[in-house]
């Protein structure tokens, strides 16, 4: 599978991508089903709503998975993914638009690695709230 991206095309600085998704609770509870994670913070309303949510939250996961397909589907091959790591500072909750994002930190030409800072964000009543921060990916292209 060829990279949709050419390494010598990337410059340190520059927005890598952005994939919007609608959090829908169906997308939830299959992302549970997959994962084998039942929490009820994640399938059931009342109970969410007994610990302080309007009503389910997405997985954590959820959201990271994701980050991840914006990734690979910004690189083009799966297999060029090295590393990903990732800190959950907010929830997501259903019928969020969950934004995943990365730029370019740093480009190796000699090795072909290139270092990302990736994110996801919701806009949540007009505020930018980043459900995964902090966090950086590693790909390598050839």
């Amino acid at each position: 599978m060829e990279p949709r991206v050419r390494i010598e095309d990337l410059r340190a600085g520059e927005d890598a991508f952005s994939l919007s998704k609608v959090v829908k609770r169906e997308d939830v509870k299959a992302y549970a089903d997959a994962s084998g994670d039942q929490n009820p913070l994640h399938q059931d309303d009342n109970f969410a709503r007994s610990v302080g949510f309007p009503g389910i939250i997405a997985h954590g996961m959820f959201s990271m998975a994701h980050l991840t397909t914006a990734i690979t589907d910004w690189v083009g091959d799966p297999r060029a993914l090295k590393r990903i790591k990732v800190q959950f500072r907010a929830p997501v909750f259903m019928d969020e638009t969950l934004v995943a994002r990365g730029r370019i930190d740093q480009v190796d030409l000699s090795s072909g690695n290139v270092t990302l800072s990736v994110w996801a964000e919701v806009d949540r009543a007009g505020e930018r709230q980043l459900p995964v921060k902090n966090s950086q990916a590693e790909v390598e292209l050839s």
